[in-house]
């Protein structure tokens, strides 16, 4: 199922115009049409950027359309960023190390994998908050795609250590093992992981995010000694778990900035062009208020 196609604006289709998407699954609440979409009339590129919704037995189907079609690339998200790896013909290095896919470029029918969610995830962090992470200790809770780029990205600001803490154990103890060479990094179980101190507390997974925004991953009130609480969800702006975080009265780092730099970077791999990240972020905002 396709949609997205609504956040075009004034643009018009034709032979010429290249195509982009977000594959995922569910793919609807999306706000990647919207963005790029924006960026791409910013920047007077001749494309277009939808969404793609694509069950996961039919990834390699979709990897072949955007192949065979001519599409200039793709974002990839839920549940896709490990499982598109197998279907790709090149792999960026640091993508393979984290062992997750979040961007596709088509180059002359090679589809090449990158993933800018860990460098969008820390250039975010740093900006809004003011926060070094250098000798911090770190908690990621989950362990899924998204949580492999940030806990490689976040490794490489030398923190004193990271954990990792997932509900099913054996995720937490493989990308732990994974990332092993470039950091102090290792796991704990879910069950445990409140019983430790740390500085910053990282929530990876997707709980919170819209339609159940009634959820939280755990109670911030857990760690005590935290200094900041983030969440890479951006739908809605402010998680409970953010919003709980706040009250206590600690600092708080929401996934926008996350969205749009991680998006920033894709446009520039596709295009070669800066993006206009100043209007990316206003876009997403704006269906906000819709």
């Amino acid at each position: 199922m396709l949609s997205g196609l609504e956040g075009l604006g004034n643009a018009r289709l034709n032979s010429d115009t290249v195509i982009y998407g977000v594959l995922g699954h569910p793919v609807r609440q999306s706000k990647s049409p919207i963005m790029l979409n924006r960026a791409f009339q910013t920047a007077g590129v001749h494309a277009a950027y939808a969404a793609f919704d694509v069950a996961p037995e039919r990834i390699g189907d979709a990897l072949a359309g955007i192949r065979s079609l001519g599409f200039g690339g793709a974002n990839v998200t839920i549940p896709h960023k490990v499982a598109v790896m197998g279907h790709l013909d090149e792999i960026d290095e640091a993508a393979r190390v984290i062992g997750a896919v979040n961007t596709i470029v088509n180059k002359n029918g090679r589809l090449i994998g990158y993933n800018t969610d860990g460098i969008g995830y820390v250039r975010s962090l740093k900006q809004e908050t003011g926060v070094s992470l250098k000798s911090k200790r770190i908690l990621v809770l989950g362990a899924g795609g998204a949580a492999r780029g940030v806990v490689y990205a976040l490794l490489r600001e030398h923190p004193a250590s990271v954990a990792i803490a997932n509900r099913t154990e054996q995720k937490a103890l493989e990308l732990a093992a994974a990332l092993k060479d470039y950091g102090t990094v290792d796991s704990v179980p879910w069950s445990s992981c409140r019983q430790f101190s740390y500085d910053l507390i990282i929530n990876t997974t997707p709980i919170g995010m819209h339609p159940n925004e009634d959820e939280w991953p755990a109670d911030p009130a857990c760690w005590p000694d935290a200094e900041v609480f983030s969440d890479l969800i951006y739908n809605p702006l402010e998680t409970r778990f953010l919003q709980e975080a706040k009250r206590l009265g600690r600092t708080i780092h929401g996934g926008l900035g996350m969205f749009v730099y991680q998006g920033a970077y894709a446009f520039e791999y596709w295009t070669g062009m800066t993006a206009p990240v100043a209007e990316m972020r206003s876009a997403v905002l704006q269906s906000f208020e819709k």
